[in-house]
């Protein structure tokens, strides 16, 4: 599923709302490095999260709708539309209604929630089955002025779109990624290497024209085929300046990741190909609240070193299936049966928020209870 729209007019649908979501400024970045990938960022400066949105893209247009649009995901996300319920998961059921505690997105050091626990839920959508599903609101939301929130806050699954259908298709594409990335994390080293992708495979225009951009700026680029057993193409890719990897003592940020799943393994790539080179200019800007000062003088760990020293001989991945039954019936065959899509925007606005919750795939890095999942102690112990 495309966007039913041109970056351009998705900007003007959304444009008339900024002010009152309080985002101020939007601007390009681009110049910052010397790469030339356009990149932009859009400022919420009293957000109650993350004050500074990136956004990226093969054109100006693009990096400005994508920055805006994170914008907008983050904003509604601190203030989400959403009808509470102050119950017990218990008085929900005695009511013959579904509830998910997520006890897998439980914040680090938190205890699982009793049945009888008066608690915040908001109701979500099973996609499986259209049943409603009453979650921890806490869960789904990125207000992190809230105290002692019980559940990990995180933009993991937030995702926007024209439309509340397109918002739920690539939100649940974020989470197919992530979920991937990190059983790609958990191979050992010689697994990783082995699934290095070699850029000449890749004949499509856009991706081409990226690598070309990255190359010329002398920097190194290795990507890799990171497709889980559900199917859907996921690819890593990282860059180095080569004259800081050659220096005695190159540092974390030295080295930038992206990522990106899509039914295309060409828009996969132009995703984590950009999403790469926005991570440099997150660190050159030093704009960004969430990164600090001890990351900056952190030193480059060695694995991450040595992913450059793997052999580039992987073809493009198979494409996955385009609509969203297609994904949801392979994350079925995966042994995934649940996957609930929150609506956080306003029905009324001409565009739509949501948060797509997947208990049973990996989550990223974050202060969570638990780090990996079955998916991640499965690969690890299989691999």
């Amino acid at each position: 599923m495309d966007r039913i729209c041109l970056p351009e007019e998705t900007y003007e649908r959304v444009r008339p709302f900024l002010k009152t979501l309080g985002i101020t400024r939007i601007g390009r970045q681009t110049g910052l490095d010397h790469i030339g990938i356009p990149i932009w960022c859009a400022y919420t400066p009293n957000a109650k999260s993350i004050v500074v949105a990136q956004g990226k893209g093969l054109a100006d247009a693009d990096a400005r709708t994508s920055a805006v649009m994170e914008a907008i995901e983050r904003a509604v996300a601190c203030d989400p539309f959403l009808s509470i319920r102050n119950v017990s998961a218990s008085a929900l059921s005695d009511a013959d209604e579904r509830v998910d505690l997520l006890v897998p997105l439980l914040g680090r050091n938190q205890s699982p929630p009793r049945a009888t626990d008066i608690m915040a839920f908001a109701a979500g959508e099973d996609l499986f089955g259209s049943e409603r599903v009453y979650v921890p609101a806490e869960a789904v939301s990125l207000d992190r002025t809230l105290s002692n929130c019980r559940y990990w806050q995180s933009s993991d699954g937030l995702a926007s779109g024209n439309t509340h259908g397109e918002a739920i298709f690539h939100g649940l594409l974020e989470r197919v990624e992530r979920d991937a990335h990190v059983l790609w994390q958990v191979l050992p080293q010689s697994s990783q290497h082995s699934r290095c992708l070699e850029p000449d495979a890749f004949s499509d225009e856009d991706v081409r024209s990226l690598i070309v951009k990255i190359e010329d700026a002398g920097i190194l680029l290795r990507m890799f085929d990171m497709t889980s057993d559900i199917g859907i193409p996921c690819i890593g890719a990282f860059l180095a300046a080569k004259v800081a990897l050659a220096s005695r003592a190159p540092r974390y940020v030295d080295v930038t990741f992206g990522c990106g799943a899509h039914p295309s393994p060409e828009r996969a790539a132009i995703r984590a190909l950009t999403e790469a080179a926005q991570s440099r200019v997150t660190y050159i800007s030093g704009a960004r609240d969430d990164v600090f000062h001890e990351t900056y003088r952190r030193p480059l760990p060695e694995r991450l070193l040595r992913l450059f020293s793997a052999d580039p001989s992987r073809g493009v991945p198979l494409p996955g299936p385009n609509d969203l039954a297609g994904i949801l019936g392979n994350l079925k065959r995966s042994g995934i049966t649940q996957a609930i899509a929150v609506r956080l925007s306003a029905p009324a606005l001409p565009f739509a928020v949501v948060k797509i919750l997947v208990p049973g795939l990996e989550s990223p890095e974050g202060e969570r209870r638990h780090r990996f999942g079955g998916r991640a102690m499965t690969a690890s112990f299989t691999s």
